[in-house]
């Protein structure tokens, strides 16, 4: 249904197909002044592997600035053999796939979910593109325009553990989970997924996450205690944050800070998992990072919009897939288009508290086929005594 030719084996879905013209649209738009932030990968990779002096394991403790997982470092190196220039431009089309990747992921990992309850995969494709279309705008703002790479793992990795989650692939979550981590610590707040498995497998998969996770950090922390100080490393507190409107006027990161954004993203994770709403787990963390950031980079936003994807995709079934639209405009079109910066902090929080509210407490109602088969059990079903 909906394919319009094959790659190899695998067909091309005709949404996916107009998906990829919309990111080559965006990736030479951006690519003109793209890359702003490749040289801390470049950097960083360098420092890992040291060719350049103080870096090895003590990396960390020497540049507390990098805030990007030893992953991260490790695939940037893969474009180090090229001059810098060629190199950068590989790894913004590397991270654009990614983006495209991760699409296809998301709409196969919402069919397998809805599979046997009358799913409407016209309407799923649908649904994907137009969610698609408001994620692309700020894939490429994170691929592109800045180059996080760390940012783009974390996500990616996010992703291939929610398509194992549908999955039951249990060990998988842990790994992917882990990788993401390991890129990224701000995707810590993306663990609450393991919640969402089997009570049977959720031990199995949390050792395969933590244990991978303290391979990756350990050998830092144990051999330079000074590498700590990089979990205190500030930034300027902008104007435009919603820290603003909670009385916070630090200039920069408040001590507290850092802790309260992933408690905050775990718990409402959690509390997603336990009213049966785990697809809203990767946009709840998201919220919690931008509500409580001091800074407003755009690209932040790659991670709220891979949320509502994944929402719309999977944990809603309506067709117009209105909250990544809701996202782009108000979090996109808020920083280009309004001038006020304390206006824009107001805006992030209600869209993060508005959001919030809507996937974890509006009615949902299961698809047809769960309704059906609930009240058929409810009828066979022995009376209490």
């Amino acid at each position: 249904m909906g394919r319009i030719g094959r790659i190899g084996r695998y067909p091309v879905r005709w949404h996916n197909a107009l998906l990829a013209l919309w990111t080559a649209v965006w990736f030479f738009v951006a690519e003109r002044h793209g890359a702003v932030s490749w040289h801390y990968l470049r950097t960083g990779q360098q420092l890992l592997f040291n060719q350049i002096p103080g870096g090895g394991l003590a990396l960390y403790a020497n540049h507390p600035e990098l805030q990007i997982g030893p992953v991260s470092f490790l695939v940037a190196g893969l474009f180090a053999p090229f001059p810098a220039e060629l190199g950068e431009k590989l790894a913004d089309a590397f991270m654009s796939g990614l983006g495209l990747y991760m699409l296809v992921l998301v709409g196969r990992a919402a069919a397998d979910h809805y599979r046997g309850t009358g799913l409407n995969h016209k309407r799923l494709q649908q649904r994907v593109l137009i969610a698609g279309a408001a994620f692309i705008p700020m894939w490429v703002e994170v691929a592109v325009r800045f180059a996080h790479l760390d940012d783009v793992l974390a996500l990616f990795f996010t992703t291939l553990a929610v398509r194992a989650l549908v999955r039951g692939k249990a060990t998988a979550v842990g790994i992917f989970l882990a990788l993401a981590v390991d890129s990224k610590p701000w995707a810590v707040g993306f663990l609450p997924l393991l919640l969402a498995l089997p009570r049977t497998a959720r031990l199995r998969s949390a050792a395969w996450a933590m244990g991978l996770v303290a391979v990756a950090w350990l050998p830092f922390y144990l051999t330079h205690l000074d590498t700590l100080a990089a979990a205190r490393f500030t930034i300027p507190n902008q104007p435009a944050s919603s820290l603003r409107w909670f009385g916070v006027h630090d200039a920069a990161t408040p001590w507290w800070d850092r802790p309260a954004q992933m408690a905050l993203g775990l718990a409402l994770g959690a509390l997603a998992v336990r009213r049966h709403r785990w697809p809203a787990v990767v946009l709840l963390a998201a919220d919690a990072r931008i509500v409580l950031d001091p800074s407003v980079y755009t690209y932040y936003n790659a991670s709220v919009l891979l949320g509502t994807l994944i929402w719309d995709s999977i944990g809603q079934r309506r067709l117009v897939p209105w909250v990544s639209w809701l996202a782009l405009i108000s979090l996109y079109g808020s920083a280009l288009l309004v001038p006020s910066a304390s206006t824009q902090g107001f805006i992030r929080l209600a869209f993060a508290v508005g959001s919030a509210a809507y996937v974890l407490f509006w009615p949902q109602r299961p698809p047809r086929n769960r309704r059906r088969r609930r009240a058929q059990d409810d009828r066979v079903s022995p009376l209490p005594a």
